[in-house]
């Protein structure tokens, strides 16, 4: 029936996958949980390394990492049911009901996305403040709101979808490091009229990293944009992408780079304020996009 597939990298997901095994089996279903950690260090690895001893529970490790989307890939080859569920190691449920829902969804024609959300308050580390404030506003979003433009909220995460279509599809695997995996993935499903359901049932994203981390993560993000740019894999549905091709037709693209590289370090101070406006981030990333085009 459900094979829960788990990429786990650097965090320990024991009482992740305790509580999923827990829900499961409430619900009275075949399933097995999957767990590959994907070239994480020692200490995560000796941590989880107690998954081998949970029934329905296959826990193994890789020498190195192989990246988002081929360790997604991966895992589904190794499943061995129908539907497979996609959950993000650095994450935790927000009540019981999270695996029958799920269930209470299963959709032969297309995949199902349950969305993401964030703790009510912010972590008591300082440094982990942006993450949090940006995923607040920007990625915790309703099913009634994602509904209105389904291709365009997705984010793998947290999403079933059955074992037919992801092997028609699968992730791209010649995109390295984080980011934009998740738009493609989206971008073919809706090439191919492959549907994506929304539901609410979010997954609580845990895993916050630092302003710093996170402003790495961001640009590498946005050179795999650039990549995908160059190859002609994405289209103005990617709003990044879409207020790149708007300002260099109006012909402001100059101006956004020059104003850019020479306040990089004010914008950055302004969004390391309390209640940061996420305007500058967006400016932010534009210019950084910008800069790139121009070498």
């Amino acid at each position: 029936m459900l094979s829960i597939l788990i990429p786990i990298y650097h965090f320990n997901v024991i009482e992740l996958v305790k509580d999923l095994h827990r829900q499961a089996s409430q619900c009275n279903v075949e399933f097995e949980i999957l767990c590959v950690d994907d070239g994480s260090d020692q200490a995560f690895q000796q941590e989880n390394v107690a998954l081998k001893e949970m029934n329905q529970v296959v826990y193994s490790e890789l020498s190195a990492n192989i990246g988002r989307s081929k360790i997604r890939n991966l895992l589904a080859q190794k499943a061995q049911y129908p539907y497979l569920l996609f959950l993000d190691c650095d994450s935790t449920t927000v009540d019981t009901q999270f695996i029958s829902r799920y269930i209470n969804h299963l959709s032969k024609d297309g995949l199902v996305y349950g969305g993401r959300c964030y703790e009510k308050h912010p972590p008591k580390d300082a440094r982990q403040y942006f993450r949090w404030w940006y995923g607040v506003n920007r990625e915790t979003i309703s099913a009634r709101q994602r509904v209105k433009q389904p291709y365009h909220s997705f984010m793998t995460n947290n999403f079933l979808i059955p074992k037919s279509i992801f092997n028609e599809v699968q992730l791209d695997e010649t995109i390295k490091g984080y980011g934009h995996e998740d738009t493609l993935f989206g971008l073919e499903l809706k090439k191919r009229g492959i549907a994506i359901h929304h539901i609410d049932n979010p997954l609580c994203h845990i895993g916050l990293e630092t302003f710093e981390e996170y402003m790495d993560k961001t640009k590498e993000g946005i050179r795999n944009l650039k990549k995908l740019m160059d190859e002609q894999k994405v289209d103005r549905s990617v709003k990044l992408y879409r207020y790149y091709s708007w300002v260099q037709k109006i012909g402001v693209a100059t101006t956004i780079f020059n104003y850019f590289n020479k306040n990089e370090r004010l914008i950055i101070e302004k969004l390391k304020t309390p209640e940061p406006h996420l305007k500058w981030f967006d400016l932010y990333k534009l210019g950084y996009l910008i800069s790139l085009t121009r070498f």
